[in-house]
């Protein structure tokens, strides 16, 4: 009997070290990023520098509770969820420049 009972826990063992795998290297780092990226919206401030998840860039002007007002352009604010902030950057950090350096 325990002859069975050993054959099925071989069998078995492949699995369960997949599954100990999988939560290691991918689900335990991605909760870990969701905790950073919920605390850096949690923080975000008027003025700072942003990156939304559609790529537009802009500059936080307003701060409610669940949303954000950033100007994209001189005078064009739009109205933008907060979970819809993909990066958060230094107040101040330059922009690269579009033209060669001479």
């Amino acid at each position: 009997m325990s002859g069975g009972l050993q054959a099925q826990l071989i069998q078995i063992a492949p699995i369960i070290l997949m599954v100990v795998l999988f939560y290691f290297m991918l689900i335990r780092p991605q909760q870990t990023r969701a905790k950073q990226h919920a605390a850096a919206i949690a923080a975000v401030k008027r003025g700072d520098n942003v990156v939304l998840s559609n790529g537009m860039l802009g500059k936080v002007v307003r701060v409610e509770e669940t949303e954000v007002g950033v100007e994209i352009a001189q005078g064009v604010t739009v109205k933008v969820v907060k979970s819809m902030i993909a990066e958060i950057r230094a107040k101040g950090e330059p922009a690269p420049a579009n033209d060669p350096k001479s």
